[in-house]
């Protein structure tokens, strides 16, 4: 039963890092400069992308947009990585229950992160942009890659404190980190590519992305709950439980 747990806490983290990942897409400070981005890799303006688009247009934003991901990848999983050392680094030193004392950090920072992201806190320092800028366009796939990792280096108000949670998660859990940090690019990925081909969705969805990011918050702050008062084993065992009562009930 202890494997079975270990690894439902492991999906539950992973589908919350996804979410994560979909959230800072989706946030105020992303979303609405998002054309503006694949018009800026592409060479195509703002106009003619949000019009009717051919084949050979599609094509090209499809292409340049994987390529643009996978240097925001690049950057993001490197830190991941960098992230799941330290907390294995930091456990190695602490004397004790060095795992509850860092999972209890990571949750403390998880609510703070929270009620940032949700507008009920202001954190001076967290609103400085540091984004990569350049008056040139790129030419070429290779550029645009750079450019990925130029977006992903930038320290954003809104990136930042989600994707830094997701840090302090992989410093917490230092032998699953990594997966949390994929699921994270997997979840900034997938909207991304989504949005491409439909760029006209984009409107109606940034009139709501307020809406979006305090759900997000909220879930933020009830996860960072979780964590710091170390209730995931509990929750993890009684949708065991949930699962288990239903699928019984079926097969009866």
């Amino acid at each position: 039963m202890g494997g079975i747990e270990t690894d439902t806490m492991l999906w539950m983290g992973m589908l919350l890092a996804v979410g994560a990942g979909a959230l800072s897409f989706l946030s105020p400070c992303v979303l609405p400069i998002f054309p503006a981005y694949l018009s800026y890799i592409t060479g195509i303006s703002v106009k003619e992308l949000q019009g009717n688009q051919n084949v050979k247009i599609r094509s090209k934003l499809l292409s340049h947009s994987v390529f643009f991901l996978l240097g925001v990848s690049l950057v993001f999983i490197s830190l991941g990585v960098g992230a799941s050392f330290l907390g294995q680094w930091l456990q190695s030193l602490l004397i004790g229950d060095s795992g509850l004392l860092i999972q209890r950090l990571a949750g403390v920072f998880i609510i703070v992160m929270g009620l940032f992201v949700g507008g009920w806190i202001n954190i001076t320092t967290l609103m400085k942009e540091k984004r990569f800028q350049s008056s040139k366009r790129p030419v070429g796939y290779l550029s645009t890659f750079f450019v990925g990792m130029g977006f992903a280096a930038g320290w954003t108000p809104c990136i930042g404190p989600i994707f830094g949670s997701i840090l302090f998660l992989a410093a917490s859990n230092p032998g699953q980190g990594i997966f949390y940090t994929v699921m994270y690019v997997i979840g900034f990925a997938l909207p991304f590519l989504v949005l491409t081909f439909f760029l006209g969705s984009t409107t109606w969805i940034v009139r709501y992305s307020q809406v979006i990011m305090k759900t997000g918050a909220i879930i933020m702050i009830v996860m960072g709950l979780i964590l710091f008062t170390g209730q995931m084993p509990s929750i993890t065992e009684y949708l065991l439980k949930l699962v288990e009562g239903t699928w019984f009930e079926k097969l009866g």
